[in-house]
């Protein structure tokens, strides 16, 4: 229904302070196009796509392509779902966007912003591998039921180490956490020795954030804040 994940897009207000935190971090930056007439710049782990926009707009945007948008759109809309804004025409950019019951934002474009790089996406940064998108909801299953429809899978629930409903895709993996346990959306990343990679980080000067959600060991799990507010959280995945 959504087309192929281009990225998180992320609203980025100094675009080269973000660039040298992930880079340090062991992103590599993609080349991008001259689609968006802002500062713009994509950073890479392989798998994970991070857009950095110098524009203000509902950060951060689950950002997908969808070639032909402007005939689909009414497909989308059949499902029930409002649209929150869309241009579209032969002398503009394709976009559109709506958002989920929690308010989240999802954004599908006509076509790619920027070229991947040569990077494998087996490969991963000092943070270990890209889970998933975790995000905050009012109502567990209201939300699953709207990613659902929009073709998403449930692969999982559970209880620890808070309530969650896991949905995966093709291309991105969204993990609906209570907002009681989780109050902002996060880049989880999980790898068996996160602890140890968290200690690297914390020697190497990393200041790690005391923002952990609940029920998590802080031995094991950490979060850190990009320069522009993304958070990315740590986890031995289990």
């Amino acid at each position: 229904m959504l087309g192929r994940l281009l990225e998180i897009s992320v609203y980025a207000p100094e675009i080269l302070e973000s660039l040298a935190f992930y880079e340090k971090l062991g992103f590599s930056q993609a080349q991008v196009g001259e689609t968006w007439p802002h500062p713009y710049a994509v950073v890479t782990d392989g798998r994970l796509f991070i857009g950095l926009h110098k524009y203000r707009f509902d950060s951060p945007s689950l950002t997908w392509v969808q070639p032909g948008l402007a005939q689909r759109l009414p497909e989308i809309e059949a499902l029930g779902i409002e649209l929150a804004f869309s241009r579209t025409g032969n002398d503009v950019f394709n976009e559109a966007g709506f958002t989920d019951p929690n308010g989240q934002m999802i954004t599908v474009l006509e076509a790619r912003t920027y070229s991947p790089p040569g990077r494998r996406p087996t490969a991963t940064s000092r943070l270990g591998w890209f889970e998933e998108f975790a995000l905050p909801a009012r109502d567990l299953q209201a939300s699953r039921e709207f990613w659902e429809r929009l073709g998403f899978a449930t692969a999982e629930e559970g209880d620890e180490p808070f309530p969650h409903v896991s949905m995966t895709s093709d291309s991105l993996n969204v993990a609906l956490v209570s907002n009681r346990d989780l109050d902002r959306p996060a880049l989880v990343f999980a790898e068996p020795d996160m602890g140890e990679r968290i200690a690297r980080l914390a020697e190497a000067g990393w200041e790690l954030s005391h923002d952990l959600p609940r029920a998590l060991d802080r031995g094991r799990n950490a979060l850190l804040v990009a320069p522009e507010g993304t958070r990315l959280l740590l986890t031995t995945g289990g």
